[in-house]
């Protein structure tokens, strides 16, 4: 009777330990952007510009026509980074995304970390780096 008791014990560890990794598969699933809940999302209605020491220095709200953004006073958003370009990059919707376009800077536009040449679409999440500002579509 023992033995028979410690295997369905056994086996109770056995399942249960299935389900959190099968939960975990699905929570790293969904953040990466992979599975069903990307298309659940929000569209993305904002930008938030944030320094280098974390502070959050503004919050643009998006529009059809889009934002220049960079170093100089004509931008549409100007962060105050030595490392962006005087009009170092383009944001706005098109076909109801949001879409990221570097305008030939110096230093480049990443987006989650990697460098854009071509105009790339983002989601809620995803970031945007211009010299060292951080920029986080909400």
């Amino acid at each position: 009777m023992p033995a028979l008791f410690l295997n369905i014990l056994k086996l109770l560890f056995l399942a249960l330990l299935f389900l959190f990794l099968w939960q975990v598969a699905l929570a790293v699933r969904a953040h990466l952007g992979t599975g069903p809940s990307t298309r659940s999302r929000r569209k993305a209605s904002e930008m938030v510009v944030v320094r280098g020491d974390g502070a959050t220095v503004s919050r643009v709200k998006l529009r059809g026509g889009g934002h220049t953004i960079g170093r100089s006073d004509d931008a549409d958003v100007t962060i105050d980074d030595p490392y962006a370009s005087e009009f170092h990059a383009r944001v706005g919707y098109q076909d109801d995304k949001v879409l990221v376009q570097d305008l030939g800077s110096t230093n480049g536009t990443y987006v989650n970390g990697r460098r854009v040449g071509a105009p790339v679409s983002v989601a809620k999440g995803d970031t945007v780096q211009i010299g060292k500002t951080i920029l986080e579509v909400r």
